[in-house]
C-alpha cells in the first residue's frame, strides 16, 4: 500500500505557485519594421525574417500576435518590433500585413 506524502498537519503538501512569466524586453527601437519570412518551422516554433534593412532576425512563435495557432509562412510579409532577447536581437509583436 502506497502512502501519499503528508505534511506535519496531516494534509497533503501545497504545491509551489507557478513562476510568473518574465517581462518582455523593451524594444530596441519603438518604430515598427517590416520584412519577409525567410523560413518558419511550425514543429520547432521558430524561424527567421529577412528585414527590409537586409539582415535576418530570429522569430519565436511566442512573439507572433494572434489567437490559436501562431505561425507564419515562408514569403509572408510581416511587421514587427525588434527586441534584445536572451540570445540577441529578435522580432516581437509579429503580425502579417
Amino acid at each position: 500500500m502506497s502512502k501519499s506524502p503528508k505534511g506535519r498537519s496531516g494534509q497533503s503538501p501545497k504545491r509551489k505557485p507557478a513562476a510568473k512569466p518574465a517581462n518582455r524586453p523593451a524594444p530596441v527601437n519603438s518604430a515598427k519594421e517590416t520584412g519577409i519570412v525567410k523560413w518558419f518551422n511550425v514543429k520547432k516554433g521558430f524561424g527567421f525574417i529577412t528585414r527590409d534593412a537586409g539582415d535576418d532576425i530570429f522569430v519565436h512563435y511566442r512573439n507572433i500576435e494572434g489567437n490559436g495557432r501562431r505561425a507564419i509562412a515562408e514569403g509572408d510579409r510581416v511587421q514587427f518590433v525588434v527586441i534584445d532577447g536572451d540570445k540577441g536581437l529578435q522580432a516581437d509583436e509579429v503580425e502579417t500585413i
